[in-house]
């Protein structure tokens, strides 16, 4: 199952999986034309990101991105992992093992200190999966100033 980084021409589809995602998520809802305008945020700038897919027989299966800044704390760039998702279909198959290692691999390449990741604190799963792979529960808690009024946010 090869990892590569998403094209331009993968938009679309990875809409369709942040679709799914922004469902299972109790502070979000999709909209695909602020996702693709995001997602070709991205595309067009490395230096905030990369998009990375798994695919399947040449379908995106999963998706994850990668998000870049820098920790004074740390002295150097550290990632943000978000929008990790997995075809629903396609779950219990170990997609999301190889996703989050490869993210993992490519954000050391990338020369990031540290991935920093939020997950729905009502999805137990999710959160067992992630320390399943080593993240752990940090005592820092998330605050949000929403300043954007044209979302779809809950």
């Amino acid at each position: 199952m090869p990892i590569g980084l998403a094209t331009t021409s993968d938009i679309p589809r990875l809409c369709e999986l942040l679709g799914i995602l922004f469902t299972q998520e109790s502070e979000f809802s999709p909209n695909p034309a602020l996702q693709a305008e995001a997602l070709r945020t991205i595309l067009d700038s490395p230096e905030t990101g990369v998009l990375l897919v798994l695919r399947e027989a040449g379908e995106i299966v999963g998706m994850v991105s990668l998000l870049y800044t820098v920790s004074t704390f740390l002295g150097g760039r550290v990632a943000l992992l978000e929008d990790m998702v997995v075809e629903p279909a396609q779950r219990g198959k170990g997609h999301g093992g190889v996703l989050v290692q490869g993210a993992i691999e490519h954000a050391r390449k990338a020369g990031c200190r540290r991935i920093t990741l939020l997950t729905d604190g009502h999805n137990v799963a999710a959160r067992k999966f992630y320390e399943a792979v080593g993240f752990q529960q940090s005592f820092m808690q998330p605050y949000r100033l929403q300043l954007a009024v044209n979302t779809e946010s809950k």
